[in-house]
């Protein structure tokens, strides 16, 4: 098996085989839901409704039909030596938490030191759409965004930093604004060189303000 190959089939195991509901089941589950929420699905407001639903349903979630692997397998060697830290701020995104499907509103920040090969910096902001457009939890999100960058580039480390809201803190439960959520993923030389996570850090504004310390 060749190394892409090999590295394709660590990321075909995140999500077991399982079948498909058709669109109209689909349709018809949420016609459900708005029975249950007191309304009628036929009156004229609604009777589009289950439609646009189901065709958000699939952009919020697109992420699931992407290869992060293919995403990042088109690098390139003609740096001119360049081994410098690449930063890419400020990567807005939007998720849904898996526990209530509600929104999770945010900006990543992915930075990764080259090992002679560097990639397409818009194949970084892909990478943070694929896996954001996903049923998530924001640790989980940072987490795959940097073992994917560090499994497939293979550079000498990776920084992956994330700050969001998230709406079911929002809008029920405590019904809390304002609060963000702060994340973190380092690897390689970000873990284990004080000096290099500093730079990363500073390059980025040193988000401090969610429950994670990750100076």
């Amino acid at each position: 098996m060749g190394a892409k190959s090999s590295t394709k089939a660590i990321f075909s195991r995140e999500h077991a085989s399982y079948t498909r509901p058709s669109r109209e089941a689909a349709e018809e589950a949420v016609r459900v839901l708005l029975r249950w929420a007191g309304e009628d699905p036929a009156r004229e407001g609604l009777q589009d409704t289950p439609k646009r639903y189901v065709k958000a349903f699939g952009e919020w979630f697109a992420g699931y039909a992407e290869d992060p692997v293919d995403i990042l397998s088109r690098t390139f060697e003609e740096v001119e030596g360049y081994d410098e830290m690449v930063i890419l701020r400020n990567v807005r995104f939007e998720s849904h938490c898996e526990h209530h499907i509600a929104p999770i509103i945010g900006n990543a920040h992915v930075a990764y030191l080259p090992n002679k090969r560097v990639v397409g910096i818009s194949k970084l902001a892909r990478l943070v759409d694929l896996y954001s457009k996903r049923m998530q939890i924001q640790e989980r999100l940072t987490a795959q965004i940097a073992t994917s960058l560090d499994t497939v580039l293979q550079p000498k480390g990776v920084g992956v930093v994330i700050e969001a809201s998230h709406g079911c803190m929002t809008t029920r439960g405590v019904e809390k604004t304002g609060l963000t959520m702060v994340t973190s993923q380092m690897m390689g030389a970000f873990r284990e060189d004080p000096s290099t996570r500093r730079e990363f850090l500073s390059a980025i504004g040193n988000p401090t303000s969610g429950p994670h310390n990750i100076i």
